[in-house]
């Protein structure tokens, strides 16, 4: 499914699972062009199909002092220019309707992050580009939900539509994910995706600083492949403890080769 919404990814197997991967925020040109290239060496190794992710703003942050951003064109240059450089489609955030024109100008798929996902007007702008949308599931919400978000982006006249899993709310500071939400989200004929860092966030710590489990990111992707999820989303930096946003939760970029490696195995295992 994923070759047959974004033909620019190439050299992938169409029975491998896709990947979206790169750091929370853009923070600079040298830093995206070195992680993205690091990434595509990972995954055409692997012939894995891949979208670099990058946040040109963010706009959801604990506390008003948080890094939101470089300038908006500019980190959606960057993003453009990674997209150039290594010939991958890319990714990034929209929070408002009036940012999806804008954004559609640089990018190749716009993402709804999960507590904007019943954003009737932000999901028919997205739509109305006629670029891929990724949806995130939000964590207040079940999976059979979605199904109105789908249905709100394909009713606009857009029918590349993907739907992403990142865990539900559990308790005040902690998040699970139910794995039996990825077949039923996968029943409404979209690519499914499993964002394996960000459902181990633990929102709003006493700091005003979202804390992580990035130990558990090779488990929660290893149970995403089994029960069929198409793609995976993943953070990634080369020093996460010094990134300028969700450093808790990152994959470090260093262990992203061996953890494709495992989970193209168990790819292959249950085909």
């Amino acid at each position: 499914m994923i070759l047959h919404y974004l033909p620019a990814i190439k050299n992938g197997d169409s029975t491998q699972f896709f990947l979206m991967a790169g750091p929370c925020a853009i923070e600079g040109e040298e830093i995206a062009l070195r992680i993205a290239e690091r990434i595509v060496t990972i995954t055409n190794k692997y012939r894995i199909p891949y979208i670099f992710k990058g946040s040109y703003r963010k706009a959801n942050r604990s506390r008003v002092d948080s890094f939101t951003g470089i300038g908006d064109e500019k980190a959606l240059k960057i993003l453009e220019k990674v997209g150039r450089t290594f010939g991958v489609p890319t990714v990034t955030d929209i929070h408002e309707s009036h940012e999806a024109a804008m954004a559609a100008a640089y990018v190749d798929v716009l993402q709804i992050p999960a507590f904007l996902c019943r954003q009737t007007e932000l999901l028919v702008a997205a739509a109305e580009t006629g670029k891929v949308v990724n949806i995130k599931k939000g964590q207040f919400l079940s999976a059979g939900s979605m199904q109105f978000a789908v249905d709100k982006v394909k009713d606009s006249g857009n029918d590349k539509v993907f739907l992403t899993d990142r865990g539900n709310t559990f308790g005040y500071q902690d998040l699970i994910v139910d794995f039996r939400g990825i077949p039923e989200m996968k029943s409404f004929d979209v690519p499914t995706i499993m964002d394996c860092t960000h459902s181990l966030q633990q929102p709003n710590q006493t700091s005003g600083v979202t804390g992580g489990k990035p130990a558990l990111i090779e488990t929660i992707a290893k149970a995403a492949i089994v029960v069929g999820a198409d793609g995976l989303f993943i953070e990634t930096h080369p020093d996460p403890a010094n990134a300028k946003s969700d450093g808790a939760n990152m994959l470090h970029l260093d262990l992203l080769d061996g953890l494709m490696e495992k989970l193209v195995r168990v790819r292959e295992a249950i085909l």
